[in-house]
């Protein structure tokens, strides 16, 4: 009887180490690109705020969500918003937002606000969002500094 590898004699087959190899490194491949493709959509200059009770997310809905970056501007007086990584005027925002839900009914949108953010702004950025029909909203904060 034609078998494929390792040897028959014993009765067991042998362990074959190169296809597993190979399965390692696609399944590392494929999680690099998905850790890096997250990682992109966070501004370094944002300082969140800490919240003794945040629990951290799951991402099983990685692909269904959005970040609404909020960058206060001390020296200007504004807040500078961004979706994802890209800086959008709020018209623009409410637009691509309202595309995204309209493909995807269950989108979500993460607000990652600056923790000197003024409270106003943080209601303008939901204001934003709830103009896309999007009602389904999170916070990103630390559980520790």
């Amino acid at each position: 009887m034609a078998g494929g590898g390792g040897n028959m004699e014993g009765g067991e087959p042998e362990f074959q180490i190169a296809p597993m190899i190979d399965v390692l490194l696609v399944l590392l491949i494929f999680f690099m690109s998905i850790t890096s493709a997250q990682v992109l959509e966070i501004d370094k200059d944002i300082h969140l705020p800490v919240a003794a009770d945040a629990k951290k997310k799951d991402n099983k809905n990685a692909m269904n969500e959005a970040a609404l970056n909020v960058r206060w501007m001390p020296n200007e007086q504004r807040a500078l918003f961004k979706l994802n990584s890209n800086e959008l005027p709020e018209e623009e925002i409410v637009s691509r937002l309202s595309t995204l839900k309209e493909t995807n009914p269950t989108y979500r949108v993460i607000i990652r606000a600056d923790k000197d953010t003024p409270a106003v702004q943080v209601q303008k950025a939901m204001t934003i969002i709830g103009q896309a029909g999007i009602d389904d909203i999170s916070f990103s904060a630390l559980n520790q500094e």
